[in-house]
């Protein structure tokens, strides 16, 4: 597997909106703004994003994005999926056991190192990271994480 600055943006793009969308719609540009990533890239993702159903729009005034599910349905996995077809480390053209037994071992390395990163991503949901780093927060100091927090372990 290989994340791609486009499965990283992604990524970034859904926690600042599973941060941000309780309050409304966010818009791109907000999210633009708040992850320094251009719009015109915002605009690609959020549209491989929405055919996923990861995200929904509301148009006009005062629109913007939702989450398409909840935090804590939408695995890394998912997003990285969505906007980046997965790519696994082996890049291989598979041969006969015969003509090169090592590379066939490598190969078989490859292949399961990509299983375990998509087995990794795949168990680790945007709740999970918001949580994670509202608590780093909160044990650096940061009055809005700790609040943020405090309210999350209420509403669980």
């Amino acid at each position: 597997m290989r994340l791609s600055t486009k499965g990283r943006y992604a990524v970034t793009a859904m926690l600042d909106l599973a941060l941000n969308g309780g309050e409304g719609p966010v818009t791109l540009a907000d999210i633009s703004e708040n992850q320094g990533i251009s719009l015109s890239y915002l605009e690609q993702l959020f549209a491989a994003l929405r055919n996923k159903g990861l995200v929904r729009g509301v148009r006009g005034p005062g629109g913007g994005y939702y989450l398409g599910r909840p935090a804590d349905e939408i695995s890394i996995a998912d997003v990285i999926c969505a906007v980046d077809e997965w790519v696994e480390f082996t890049r291989c053209n598979p041969r006969p056991a015969t003509a090169d037994s090592q590379r066939g071992m490598t190969h078989a390395l490859w292949e399961d190192l990509s299983q375990q990163i998509y087995q990794f991503l795949t168990d680790i949901t945007l709740a999970d990271l918001v949580r994670r780093g509202l608590e780093r927060g909160a044990k650096a100091g940061d009055v809005k994480a700790a609040k943020l927090l405090e309210l999350a372990h209420r509403a669980a």
